[in-house]
Formats: structure tokens, C-alpha cells, sequence
């Protein structure tokens, strides 16, 4: 059936996709063999560790590795921390990371170690798996080679074990891992030291002793290798942070000694219950490290929280506590009695409140310490925004911490529920990183991802990478959308080119469903478009046709349209072009409300959105000379709310409100449409949520555009030309007196600073070297060139 594909169907429809490009083309000659456990199971959840002694004469100057793991690792020399990976990928994908040992490294004996873990049915929604394994090689020539699988030994790690994924008390849909044990009665603590003499420890073994793919294997679908279902591709993205952070101060507790924790250590007595309750005024995405001594029999659950929950299940203000307790992701330490014993997971975790339940047995426990490392994608804030209004400093400082934490080696929805890679949220924070960091990376990494996660019939996955395919074809018309903003934005036409025909095989599906009116029908799978009061839209009339679908079908079809122009097929873009003419025809045709002044939801007028109208403005549905009226209707709609049976537009969809405010020459009431944001300051977010009211997630991408709106909408500054080769800067102030503002172009800074006297315009736009555009004030334009320009425009436009 269309509608239905199955994970298997995909996983060798991707395979045969990658065969052509010849993955392992201009990278490293694989001679190392994947090693893990000779008999431990190979799909169950299951920890092992790794270790090679490595002799060497003198210490070498560089000592690159190339490593990888299904589904994940830990590197250690010498008992230090290298680094982590592989990056999330496919198995036609599947990241190898490249580590230069050489500052870790000693003359004389050295030991290579690695963790390895595989959780099985408990891994996070976002990992892809096949089996359990490692893989490591030197490069090029080393004087002792520690590649696998030579010299190296496994053991399994019985001590930690995965606690299945739950909703904590929540009931909320989660889709990240699981939470972890650790027994340290059972754990191996000197795994990583030269002196462990474990019997644990045996010669590594072959991943392929079991062979579930014989038929493929025998057809080529898994490359020169029979045994090899990883198809290795370098990691282009740099480390991830891992840097300390502050884990938190308690501001409750039933232990007397707990108030000055963690800067001093808490001793609990035998047989004590108690509660220390963490709060870090901030959330964040880091490893918890929590030591202790003393305390065999006792265990230690923590609970990492976004904010607390009242006895019904309400947030409300995130810096009450009160009674409220944390609820969500938790892990489990169980001490042994021994010293200075530390229990950090092997995935990071998330919260603000951090809540430790300790339950000692018959002897006393101390708590020494409890620390933190923050990781996420290594963003750099280069610009900058300042008005002198401390409402929107607020706003962007909460915007760019929300972007930060949902950036690690994908782009995420949210970092606590889900940590997927959604199209419809990836746009808007890949848009959010070309303005705020210049870094165009993690963008890139999302736009081949999900032109990887193509089936069969053509579109993108709404999500990728993903164990559990779902699809989203309106969120297929988006990736089309984010590509062209990728085009407008960056200097690299390769990678559009690259995936252009992909916008192809989005658009061929979607017109077999475009009737003759040029509207589309209902669509197979799930055609979200967006969060309202009374579910989502779209909507759909008797005869099962949508105006809101079609709308971002329109925008796509405009948007393919430019880029074959620009680099693919004449004749193609202009088809597209008419195309696209004539489902603006129809929509407005069947879809424009004459009595009411706005356009429909669907052909019948039975339903009104915020989404419509502000998609109708953007793609010149709606006539020019109608705009601002619409959109004065709907801009004011608060989220979550119908006033005259207007649904209106979450914090997500607003994006493209701002969008539409300037398309219609609004421009300078996009400050007004802040205020959802601004009745958030006060309940003390320190991340933007998913949706208004009862939330599920406290920190989601989708809602943090305001720090873009703020640089290319108040501040004007955009891309006039394709690759940013020329810039415009159109500002809105609204009613600031005052703006400055700071953005990272590809050939250097561009800064601003702009004054109002009464309607007029001071101040100074100053281009990097090779930069040229115009200032566009009040309609008119003034032309820029690289250094400093001085503005001066007002009614006479000095």
C-alpha cells in the first residue's frame, strides 16, 4: 500500500540509493575489521568495554584514528576522555569520527579503551541500529597499530543496565532513550586501568557471526565487504561541547545538612529517606556527575525536570517550587560502599530542577559531589541585537539558549521529549544558525539527512535520522523551502545542485493529487501543518480538498521554480513557474471569502486560520491591495485562542507571520506580534515552549525564531542575491528609538546602528570587504558599499 513502508523496505531502498555514490571514495582504505563480545547477544541492550595496550618508543607527533560504533562510543586513552560518537546517521550513512591521540599519548606503555553500549528496543527513536559492534583504525603509518581487531580484548558491563523509557508520571509521548543503572556492586570500577585483571576479559570477536542478510549480502547491496552493513562516511561536524557547568543549588530539602550542597558534601545517615531538590535557574543538556562513599545498600534516583508539576499535573511559573515536584527522565545509582564512586550516564541528560531521592540502607552515605558537563553543537554567538528594551534582550537571550540546546549532532525538536530532527523545526533553526553563528554545518548535516531518508514514492521522511519512519508530506514541500533558503544564504551552490533532483521527486508525488482546479486533495499519512486550540489544521471540504495544503505546496512550487532557474533545467522551472500561476488561480478562486475578507481554509468556508491568511500574504494568494487589511485581522490572534472563529497560529507558525508582515509592507508591526513571547517572561521561562498553555516541552527550536526576526526583520538585514552575494537592509523599528545590531556574513561582520528622530533616520551601515547592497528606508533606497555608510533618511531622505 502507498501509505504504508515498511523499516525494512527503507533501510534496502537506501542502500541502493548509496551504492552509486561509492561511500568510501577519497576516504580511508578500510583494512581494520568491526570487532565486539564472541558470545553476548548482538541486538539486546547490552554495555561492553574495549581495551588495546599500545607500546610506544616515542611519543609521535600525531596518532590519528578513525572510530565507530553501533550504536555508540566512549574513547579513553590512558584513562582520558578523547571523545564520543558516531554522529546519527544510516546505515547507508553510517559517521565514523577522527581523533588524533597524540596529546593523550605516553613513551612507554599505553592503553586505548572504549565503552560501548547498544539499548536495543530502549534506544532513543532517533538511532538507527543493526548490531552490536567497534571499529577502529590507525592512519597511515603508525609504530604500533591499534586498529581492530588485533590485540583487542571485550568484556561485558553487567553493573550498567538501561531502565526503559517512561513518561515519569507525565503521560506526555517521549521518544528519547532510556534512563540508566548503575550497580556498583556489580561494575567493573577499574575497567580503564592497566592493573585490571578481570576474567571478564577475553579476545574480541566477529559481529558477522550472525548473518541475517545472506540474500542481500550475496546481491552487493552491503558493498565490496559481504560482512560489512555500515557504509562508512566521515562525520563533517566538529565535537560536540564538553565543558563543565554548574549542576544546580538546592532550594529544598528534608536533610538539614543539603543547603549548601554541592559546594560542600551532604552526610545522610543510615536508614534516612531523603529529598534534595536542585534548581539551576537555567536548563541545560549535560552529563550529571554525582560522587559518593560510603552508603552499600542504598540507592540514589534522580530525576531531571524541566520545571516542577503541582498535584495536577501544571507547571505554571517555572521558578516555583513550593510543593511541586520533578517529574520525567530519572537514573538510578545503587553504591557499594566503596569511595569517591561516580555514576555519570552515558547519554547526556536535561533539566532545570534536578531531584535526588536517596534512600540509605544500614550504613551512612556522603554525597561529595555533584557536577556537571554541558554538551551540545559547538555554536559560536557572533551576532548581536540591542534596543535599549529589556524585554527584548530577555527574549533573545531565551531564544538563543533554546536554539543552543536543541543543536547537538542534529538539530532537535526538543532535547527532553524527543530529540528527533523534524524538517518543519530544522528550517527555522538552520535559518537561526546562518544569522546568529555563521555556521553552516549542522544545517548541511539536516539537508543531506533528509534528502537520505527519501522512499520509494519520492518524498522526505518528516524526520531523520529515525528508527520509526513517519511521514509528513507537507514537511517534504518544506525541505524544498529550507534548500532554497540554504541557496539564499550560503556561498555553496554545490550541495543545492546536489539535491535538486530531490525537489523533483517531492513535486511529482504531490501532483498527482492536484485536482484540475489546482488544488490538492487530501494527502496519505499525516498532513500537519500546525498546532491549534482545537487540534491542527488542515481542514478539508466535501470533496476533500484543503486550501491550507495547497498553500505550502504553492510555496514549494515557487520556490523549485527559482532554483532550476538559477541551476537546474530552463524548461523545468518554467513549467514550474506556470504551474505555480495557476494554483494561485484556484486558490484564489475557491478559496477567498468575499463577505468575510479572507481566505478559507477549504473550498466549502466551513474554517478560518491565522495559517491560511498568513500563507495567502506571503504567496500572493491574497492581492496586494488586500494584505494589510487580512492580515491586521489575524495579526493580533493570541496563540491558542479563536476570536470570530479565527484559529490562530502557534509560536511555530508565527515564523511565517513575521514573514508575511514584511511580504505585505508591515514590517513595523512585527514588534506588536512579540507580545505571546513577552507574557512568557513573566512565568520565567528560560526556553521557549512548544505551544501556549499546558505545555508538554519547555524547550522547543520552533518557538526561538524571534532572535531571527530581530536581526533580518527590525534590524532589515537579509540577502539580496543567491550565496548572500549582495545584502539588503530594510529595518523595521517599530516604535524603538534605538537599534544596533551585529551579523555574521560569509565574507566578514556586518554591523549597524540606527537612531529615529521623529520619522526620520540616523546612523551607519558598515559592509565587510567585497560586500555590496542597499539601504531601503520608507521605499526608498540608498546603495551600500564595502566600509562604513552613513545613513541619514527621513522625509527628504538625506
Amino acid at each position: 500500500m502507498r501509505n504504508k513502508v515498511s523499516a525494512c523496505t527503507l533501510v534496502l531502498f537506501m542502500f541502493a540509493a548509496a551504492l552509486p555514490i561509492g561511500v568510501l571514495a577519497d576516504e580511508p582504505q578500510w583494512k581494520a575489521s568491526w570487532i565486539t563480545h564472541p558470545t553476548a547477544p548482538l541486538r539486546e541492550p547490552i554495555v561492553l568495554h574495549f581495551r588495546h595496550s599500545l607500546q610506544l618508543g616515542s611519543k609521535p607527533p600525531h596518532y590519528v584514528v578513525h572510530v565507530s560504533a553501533d550504536n555508540r562510543f566512549i574513547l579513553y586513552v590512558n584513562g582520558r576522555r578523547v571523545g564520543d560518537g558516531p554522529a546519527r546517521g544510516d546505515l547507508a550513512h553510517w559517521r565514523y569520527e577522527t581523533f588524533d591521540l597524540a596529546p593523550f599519548l605516553t613513551v612507554g606503555a599505553n592503553l586505548v579503551t572504549a565503552t560501548v553500549w547498544n539499548f536495543g528496543i530502549y534506544a532513543p527513536t532517533a538511532q538507527i541500529t543493526d548490531r552490536t559492534a567497534f571499529l577502529l583504525q590507525g592512519d597511515g603509518e603508525l609504530e604500533a597499530d591499534v586498529s581492530t581487531p588485533k590485540g583487542w580484548m571485550v568484556a561485558t558491563e553487567p553493573g550498567r543496565i538501561a531502565v526503559p523509557r517512561t513518561q515519569g508520571g507525565t503521560n506526555e509521548y517521549m521518544a528519547n532513550g532510556p534512563g540508566e543503572e548503575l550497580n556498583a556492586a556489580s561494575y567493573d570500577w577499574e575497567w580503564n586501568a592497566p592493573a585490571d585483571a578481570s576474567s571478564a576479559w577475553v579476545a574480541a570477536g566477529d559481529p558477522m557471526r550472525e548473518n541475517i542478510y545472506p540474500s542481500a549480502a550475496r546481491a552487493g547491496l552491503v558493498g565490496e565487504q559481504v560482512d560489512n552493513y555500515w557504509q562508512l562516511v566521515p562525520d563533517e561536524l566538529p565535537p560536540m561541547t564538553y565543558t563543565p557547568t554548574e549542576a544546580g543549588e538546592v532550594v529544598r530539602s528534608d536533610e538539614p545538612g543539603a543547603k549548601a550542597f554541592p559546594a560542600k558534601p551532604i552526610a545522610i545517615p543510615a536508614n534516612r529517606h531523603v529529598h534534595v531538590l536542585l534548581d539551576r535557574k537555567t536548563l541545560t543538556t549535560a552529563y550529571p556527575q554525582l560522587t559518593v562513599s560510603g552508603g552499600k545498600g542504598a540507592s540514589v534516583r534522580l530525576t531531571y525536570s524541566e520545571a516542577l508539576y503541582d498535584q495536577d499535573g501544571q507547571k505554571g511559573d517555572r521558578n516555583d517550587v513550593g510543593n511541586r515536584q520533578a517529574m520525567g527522565v530519572n537514573d538510578r545509582f545503587l553504591p557499594d560502599g566503596g569511595e569517591h564512586r561516580t555514576f555519570e550516564p552515558l547519554w547526556w541528560r536535561v533539566w532545570r530542577y534536578l531531584d535526588l531521592d536517596i534512600q540509605t540502607g544500614s550504613e551512612p552515605m556522603t554525597i561529595d559531589s555533584l557536577r556537571a558537563e554541558y554538551t551540545a553543537y559547538p555554536f559560536e554567538e557572533r551576532a548581536s541585537f540591542d534596543s535599549r528594551d529589556p524585554d527584548l534582550k530577555q527574549i533573545w537571550d531565551v531564544s538563543w539558549r533554546t536554539a543552543r540546546l536543541d543543536a547537538h549532532e542534529t538539530y532537535m525538536d526538543t532535547p527532553y521529549w524527543e530529540q528527533l530532527q523534524y524538517v518543519g523545526d530544522t528550517r527555522i533553526q538552520a535559518l537561526i544558525s546562518y544569522a546568529v553563528t555563521g555556521d553552516d554545518r549542522l544545517a548541511k548535516q539536516a539537508i543531506q539527512n533528509f534528502d537520505n531518508s527519501r522512499i520509494p514514492e519520492g518524498l522526505t521522511q518528516s524526520r531523520y535520522p529515525t528508527s520509526q519512519p513517519q511521514i509528513i508530506p507537507t514537511f517534504s514541500l518544506l525541505w524544498i523551502g529550507m534548500l532554497h533558503d540554504y541557496w539564499m544564504y550560503r556561498p555553496d551552490p554545490a550541495l543545492v545542485k546536489a539535491a535538486l533532483p530531490g525537489t523533483r521527486t517531492v513535486l511529482t508525488w504531490f501532483s498527482q493529487y492536484e485536482q484540475p482546479d489546482g488544488l490538492l486533495r487530501k494527502l496519505p499519512w499525516w498532513s500537519f501543518i500546525d498546532w491549534v486550540s482545537s487540534g491542527e489544521v488542515p481542514t478539508y471540504d466535501g470533496h476533500g480538498e484543503s486550501c491550507t495544503t495547497t498553500l505550502e505546496y504553492l510555496g514549494a512550487l515557487t520556490d523549485a521554480a527559482e532554483l532550476e532557474r538559477a541551476m537546474g533545467d530552463q524548461n523545468r522551472a518554467t513549467r514550474g513557474h506556470l504551474r505555480a500561476e495557476h494554483v494561485r488561480s484556484g486558490l484564489y478562486e475557491k478559496c477567498w471569502d468575499a463577505g468575510r475578507k479572507l481566505l478559507a481554509d477549504n473550498p466549502d468556508h466551513t474554517a478560518f486560520s491565522q495559517q491560511t491568511n498568513t500563507l495567502g500574504v506571503l504567496y500572493d494568494v491574497i492581492p496586494r491591495e488586500e494584505q494589510q487589511e487580512v492580515l491586521r485581522r489575524v495579526v493580533d490572534i493570541a496563540p491558542g485562542t479563536a476570536p470570530g472563529g479565527i484559529l490562530s497560529g502557534s509560536y511555530y507558525f508565527r515564523f511565517y507571520l513575521a514573514r508575511a508582515l514584511e511580504h505585505a509592507g508591515m514590517g513595523d508591526e512585527y514588534l506588536t506580534s512579540l507580545k505571546p513571547w513577552r507574557d512568557l517572561l513573566p512565568l520565567h521561562f528560560s526556553t521557549w515552549p512548544e505551544t501556549p498553555g499546558k505545555t508538554r516541552s519547555d524547550s522547543h527550536a520552533w518557538s526561538a525564531h524571534p532572535i531571527y526576526d530581530l536581526l533580518t526583520l527590525v534590524a532589515g538585514i537579509e540577502p539580496a542575491s543567491p550565496g548572500f552575494a549582495t545584502v539588503r537592509i530594510a529595518p523595521h523599528l517599530g516604535d524603538l528609538r534605538e537599534v544596533s545590531a551585529e551579523f555574521p556574513h560569509p565574507q566578514g561582520m556586518i554591523r549597524v546602528h540606527f537612531e529615529r528622530n521623529g520619522d526620520g533616520l540616523t546612523g551607519s551601515v558598515t559592509l565587510p570587504p567585497g560586500l555590496q547592497g542597499v539601504f531601503v528606508w520608507r521605499g526608498k533606497e540608498q546603495p551600500l558599499r564595502s566600509g562604513t555608510n552613513q545613513i541619514g533618511a527621513g522625509n527628504s531622505n538625506n
